[in-house]
């Protein structure tokens, strides 16, 4: 299988625009941009990427309107609007 090679990805995330790459994960891309929490436990504590594989699922954010998407499971692509319960705040 040959191999692809990474091309530049337009992205969103929480409105701000940013430059990131196509074989980066949206974790990988929320860490680089200092956006390290992504959603609020129901104890009210702040959330962010575990494991890295999907199970934790503490990673889930909003990914072009549709929610509760796993960031460490997604490919960043050009377009594509990620939105984190905090807005980037």
């Amino acid at each position: 299988m040959p191999e692809q090679t990474a091309v530049q990805a337009h992205i969103w995330i929480n409105g701000q625009p940013v430059e990131s790459r196509s074989d980066m994960t949206v974790a990988a891309a929320l860490m680089q941009y200092q956006h390290q929490q992504t959603h609020v436990s129901v104890s009210g504590q702040p959330r962010f990427a575990v494991c890295g594989m999907g199970v934790c699922q503490e990673c889930r954010v909003s990914i072009n309107g549709q929610p509760h998407r796993l960031a460490c499971q997604e490919y960043c692509c050009s377009g594509m609007v990620i939105n984190t319960e905090y807005g980037g705040q």
